[in-house]
């Protein structure tokens, strides 16, 4: 079976390379890189330290953006080839009339149009990476950097003398000798670009490098594989416009999943944000035992009423969701802080005391075993007076429908925030369960489509 598949995504591969749109796609990302280098110049970005600053800022949306829509076309497009043209052109009965199963099939088809657009992709994100290093030009006396120039430059016409020449001679297939040779040229390219300067002065090869932008690359990366598990499906029923029209649906739902669906999944109103910090004592830094106490300062004064005894909730995000604690319920009455340690006591967090002037407030783990929570409060928390309602048939709605705006990180690589490592293997695994969903989608939708 795995040399079915291994077979079966090999010419799929191929194929795919072999379409001219595949190829003009990757040079339309490019070319419009490239002309965003001028037309950005005008935002009047702020410079800033961090890893993009300035006017690039707006540079590396507007190109990552031109990434995410040419590969999602490149997507539609090589599905349809792939799965549609070939029910409507009778050659798949080639396949599934040997003991190849409809599964099997599938499978290979998605491997084949993943491999393509991985290969694609990493291009034009090549070719983000060489204009963020020329930077924007701001004005007509500004330097160009003679490097990125030279060497993307010969990047490209290296591998189209070489796909013409291969074409004219051996009859190799131009776009596919084009795309497969301009990969590694683009990486020796990035790689030189890296080691010398502006000025062709030779340079570490980190002083140039933004891991940060890179995470954000691998997260649009895998944003488009799911976005070619979605072609996958659709072209085993539909074909090229509709596989396209249906594409550029999905993307735009998962644009907007969060305002269509998302909001109303979790109900609950933030009462303030954390400012800072801190444990009462040293001993209380884990916030997990029943005792534990933390001084809070606030970014501004809360929006309802603080009292102490009363139940506080407190988590990252402002809707309520993910809270950083499993819900608890509220106490009632006064609290007698010697009866609220006692074994057998109800857990929760609450209130000890309050300072409306200096916006200070302490909270305090009660309970015979205490509140169990995966962290302590920490700065830009949201602070909540109630739990956290959720909306099943909102939250079952939101996470089948895939939400592009996770695989977003640009927000937080142009405001310099960092983006925790943990948070990219979270969105790996999202991805990865988004496209298992939709190739099981499409795996029911061909089993019983008449290819005959």
């Amino acid at each position: 079976m795995l040399s079915q598949i291994f077979t079966i995504s090999r010419v799929t591969f191929i194929e795919a390379l072999r379409q001219p749109i595949y190829f003009i796609l990757i040079m339309i990302a490019g070319g419009a890189i490239l002309l965003t280098t001028w037309s950005t110049g005008y935002s009047m970005g702020m410079t800033e330290a961090g890893e993009v600053s300035g006017d690039n800022k707006l540079l590396l949306d507007v190109s990552l953006a031109t990434v995410f829509l040419c590969g999602t076309l490149l997507g539609a497009f090589t599905a349809t080839s792939a799965v549609s043209r070939e029910i409507e052109n009778k050659t798949v009965l080639t396949v599934v009339s040997k003991p190849v199963p409809r599964a099997v099939l599938i499978l290979g088809k998605y491997l084949g149009v993943a491999a393509a657009i991985i290969v694609a992709v990493i291009q034009m994100i090549l070719f983000v990476w060489l204009a963020i290093r020329h930077g924007v030009l701001t004005n007509a006396a500004q330097e160009l950097d003679m490097p990125v120039i030279v060497f993307s430059v010969g990047a490209l016409a290296i591998s189209l003398l070489v796909a013409v020449w291969g074409n004219f001679f051996y009859g190799w297939h131009f776009t596919q000798t084009a795309a497969l040779l301009l990969l590694p040229l683009m990486v020796v390219a990035f790689l030189l670009v890296m080691l010398i300067g502006p000025k062709w002065e030779v340079q570490t090869f980190f002083k140039d490098f933004k891991p940060q932008s890179a995470i954000a690359c691998v997260s649009v990366l895998a944003a488009l594989l799911v976005m070619a598990a979605v072609a996958i499906a659709a072209s085993t029923r539909l074909g090229q416009v509709m596989t396209i029209v249906v594409c550029f649906g999905m993307m735009l739902m998962g644009l907007m999943s969060g305002y269509l669906v998302g909001q109303y999944a979790y109900d609950n109103e933030p009462l303030a944000r954390i400012k800072a910090a801190a444990p009462e004592r040293e001993r209380f830094a884990s916030f997990a035992n029943s005792g534990d106490e933390y001084t809070l300062t606030l970014r501004a004064g809360p929006k309802r009423k603080i009292a102490a005894g009363q139940a506080l909730y407190y988590g990252p995000m402002p809707n309520g969701s993910a809270l950083s604690h499993p819900g608890f319920v509220a106490p009632t009455g006064p609290i007698d802080s010697e009866a609220a340690l006692r074994i057998g006591s109800p857990a929760a967090i609450v209130v000890t005391s309050w300072q409306p002037t200096d916006l200070k407030l302490t909270i305090r783990n009660i309970g015979g075993e205490g509140v169990r929570v995966d962290r302590p409060p920490q700065r830009d928390d949201y602070l909540f007076d109630r739990p956290t309602r959720v909306n099943i048939a909102a939250l079952g709605a939101w996470g089948i429908i895939p939400n592009l705006q996770f695989f977003w990180l640009l927000d937080a690589v142009t405001q310099n925030q960092t983006i925790p490592t943990n948070h990219l293997t979270l969105l790996l695994a999202y991805a990865a369960t988004q496209v298992v969903l939709f190739l099981a989608l499409a795996i029911l939708l061909f089993q019983k489509r008449d290819v005959g």
